[in-house]
């Protein structure tokens, strides 16, 4: 494998961003990803409304790119999802039909996506898009740093599915505070998991996804292991030590192959199953939580993002009376109603 092919395989913004107008080389699977379901006829109705395009749903992304013109594309990381929902919109193609609408953050910013299946009476992109964000969602231990969790039960690791256990390692020192807690290792094919031997809810599981480097260094302690996590993960600098260092030393050789081999071809946790929906059942809708954590912005891209963005940022819109209400409210946005706004917080 080339070192330019390695980078590629150990970036880690495929899930994380929202990209506009990617190369062709950003709209293929990366190691580890893989296609779940395609829809070659539906319409970017936000921001290329009236023109023909298909939409990708892999593992941990969702692409969407222009039949008429490639490089007019969508790279939409499952993570930045917040709430999915079918609307009623005005396409091109199809005129007033019912949507995908996609609210999203990115950084302080919010974008919404609009996408229009042309095949009528189909409810296949809904439900697809629906069951593999769910299933995404309830497999963050596979791709985030997790602390102070239920990672055991009576001391004993709670394997995650697909994951094997390497090694177990007791007398590993947490270097977090000034004195230091004394705990056990597990190492696995997908994580490094420490825990504290007197109290095992005191822990962090440490996902190689999110890992920059792994490396020995010195400390106020002596030597260390020292593990450095990406920016996506809040740039941990996190120190273990062991005795004697021959062991310190083995164990730092161990991750770093585990490491490599995970991402060589990662496994990011997402099971899925998606079932068809019957015509008379109303649409699904699935929020999704979003921890606080930053989400780094497009690397490069055009202005067409602008398209894409929700009134979040603007100044409030002008007062107006509502009959239903009895009182001034904020005029809602077109498209919008107060039956649709009380049908999102419930």
């Amino acid at each position: 494998m080339s070192s330019k092919e390695q980078e590629q395989n150990m970036s880690v913004w495929h899930d994380r961003e929202i990209q506009f107008d990617v190369s062709p080389n950003d709209l293929k699977c990366r190691s580890g990803e893989f296609i779940i379901d395609t829809l070659s006829s539906v319409e970017d109705t936000k921001g290329n409304n009236g023109d023909k395009g298909k939409l990708t749903i892999t593992n941990i992304r969702l692409i969407w790119h222009s039949h008429s013109s490639p490089r007019i594309n969508l790279s939409i990381g499952l993570y930045a999802i917040v709430t999915i929902t079918a609307r009623n919109a005005k396409s091109k193609l199809r005129g007033s039909t019912e949507s995908l609408y996609l609210l999203t953050k990115s950084g302080s910013s919010r974008y919404e996506f609009i996408f229009t299946n042309l095949i009528a009476g189909s409810s296949a992109m809904l439900n697809s898009v629906v069951a593999v964000h769910k299933a995404y969602d309830s497999s963050r231990l596979y791709r985030e740093i997790r602390l102070r969790s239920s990672l055991l039960n009576k001391g004993q690791l709670r394997i995650l599915p697909k994951e094997r256990l390497h090694n177990r390692y007791n007398g590993v020192w947490n270097l977090s505070s000034d004195q230091g807690n004394l705990g056990i290792f597990h190492i696995t094919d997908i994580r490094v998991i420490w825990h504290a031997e007197l109290n095992e809810n005191f822990n962090v599981s440490v996902p190689y996804y999110q890992t920059k480097s792994i490396k020995v260094r010195d400390s106020k302690f002596g030597l260390a292991l020292v593990i450095e996590t990406t920016p996506y993960s809040g740039n941990y600098l996190l120190g273990f030590q062991l005795a004697p260092e021959e062991k310190l030393r083995e164990v730092h050789k161990e991750i770093l192959t585990l490491h490599k081999s995970y991402f060589a071809n990662p496994e990011f946790g997402v099971q899925f199953a998606i079932e068809e929906q019957q015509p008379d059942q109303p649409a699904t809708r699935l929020e999704s939580i979003v921890d606080d954590m930053e989400i780094l912005q497009s690397r490069e891209h055009t202005d067409s993002y602008a398209t894409y963005l929700t009134d979040a940022g603007k100044h409030d819109h002008e007062p107006v009376y509502s009959e239903e209400l009895g009182l001034a409210i904020e005029k809602l946005p077109q498209g919008y109603t107060l039956a649709s706004l009380w049908d999102i917080l419930s």
